[in-house]
């Protein structure tokens, strides 16, 4: 099984594409643990792209 590379981003509304800690691009930032297949959430109400920093 393949992961994807850290550092993969998805965008909010999108399907997770691999499990663990993702970052908000940009500011204000967060972090939050993500499974993969859930969809990528807002932050703050608004559309974010994410960013993957760490596995799970």
């Amino acid at each position: 099984m393949t992961r994807r590379p850290i550092g993969t981003t998805a965008k909010t509304g999108e399907i997770c594409p691999e499990s663990g800690v993702w970052e908000v691009v940009g500011t204000p930032t967060t972090t939050a643990p993500i499974a993969k297949g859930n969809r990528m959430p807002p932050y703050g109400g608004v559309a974010v792209t994410w960013r993957l920093i760490k596995y799970a």
